[in-house]
């Protein structure tokens, strides 16, 4: 789109300058209005808002360090959340018609610096371009390349390479980037769950923006920046297509243990187990009822995607066990659990179970 404004990073950039910070590492969240010529609900132009979530790292350091972390941290969050394969282009058709149509450039200028900007690849490109005679008698050009080629060394020893692109057709539609820039985008693969592919653009983008802070501080010191925005409500929206299509259900708790019971007047026993599961560290939880009925409780567990149901009933509470039972196989396990000693195997236990039913669950 075009118009953007870059008021998420405006807060952090202002603090840096009133603190005369040159070191520092930010991570803003907040909504962000922009406007597009390109979506028109109504006539003229149209406003819009997201929601980014922003990482940014300010300071004199040494090149392509920093950089590089912003793409592992995007690399990590993308294949976290498991929404597919993911990597940078842009169609240099679409670049082309706008140099010729409304730049005013000439078709075969346009087509001459198509040679480099249809290029893609990782760091065996940029060794060819290094190589490259024209590109090696200019000196911006050797720099950049030079830079990239260090980026990519590290992202190689990142272990992040398979799924980074080196695309000369890249351009953010923001003018304050004044080193390398980059842009996450969803792979599109057939999904026999989902008739349609869904589509919402870039999920995540950003770059270096080392003038920035110069633009707002008084005496216009320069305070090297790079960071990169996640759209957070493209990827929930991702996410919620996928859902809905494939009719899984997703987790709506990180809760880990329900502690039920099938019997009345056992509320003291789940409050003295459920404490104990508290301070061994193990998200637990029950339902605020006295006398629960424990299909309403199992039901609880599957609605919310709670893994793991810890059932203590007046045979448990006289051999002195618990019973902790995965939810989705049913698969059941006696823990005795009154000594310290057997504190630790219960809490133990719970995690071992725990675990087995997430990946059960998966």
């Amino acid at each position: 789109c075009s118009g953007e404004t870059y008021s998420i990073s405006q807060p952090p950039t202002c603090c840096r300058c009133s603190h005369r910070t040159t070191c520092s590492v930010s991570e803003p969240i907040g909504d962000l209005a922009r406007w597009s010529e390109f979506q028109k609900p109504m006539p003229g132009i149209s406003l819009f808002s997201l929601v980014p979530q922003d990482f940014d790292i300010a300071g004199h350091f040494d090149p392509m360090i920093p950089d590089a972390e912003c793409l592992k941290i995007v690399h990590e969050i993308l294949s976290e959340l498991k929404l597919g394969d993911f990597l940078i282009k842009m169609p240099w058709e679409d670049v082309r018609s706008e140099m010729v149509g409304e730049k005013g450039l000439s078709p075969e200028a346009a087509d001459r610096i198509g040679e480099y900007v249809r290029l893609h690849g990782g760091l065996d490109l940029i060794e060819q371009l290094l190589q490259d005679p024209t590109l090696s008698q200019n000196k911006l050009a050797k720099e950049g390349l030079g830079d990239m080629k260090l980026l990519f060394e590290y992202l190689t020893l990142f272990g992040i390479t398979r799924q980074i692109c080196f695309d000369l057709s890249l351009a953010r539609g923001l003018d304050y980037y004044t080193g390398v820039i980059f842009e996450a985008v969803l792979v599109q693969q057939e999904n026999e769950h989902v008739e349609e592919p869904v589509s919402v653009g870039s999920v995540a983008g950003g770059g270096r923006y080392d003038g920035l802070v110069g633009m707002f501080d008084p005496k216009g010191r320069k305070v090297p920046c790079v960071g990169v925005s996640i759209g957070i409500e493209r990827i929930f929206s991702i996410m919620e297509q996928r859902v809905k299509a494939s009719g899984e259900k997703v987790r709506t708790t990180e809760t880990q243990v329900l502690v039920a019971t099938p019997h009345k007047h056992l509320l003291g026993a789940r409050l003295k187990l459920i404490s104990e599961l508290w301070d061994a560290g193990i998200k637990a939880e029950m339902l605020y009822k006295k006398d629960p009925k424990l299909l309403k409780q199992l039901q609880y567990c599957e609605d919310t995607g709670i893994p793991l149901v810890a059932i203590i009933g007046e045979q448990e509470l006289t051999d002195g066990v618990v019973k902790l039972r995965v939810v989705t196989t049913r698969e059941e396990v006696r823990i005795t659990f009154y000594t310290r000693i057997q504190k630790s195997r219960l809490s133990h236990s719970c995690r071992s179970c725990v675990c087995l039913a997430l990946e059960q669950g998966d």
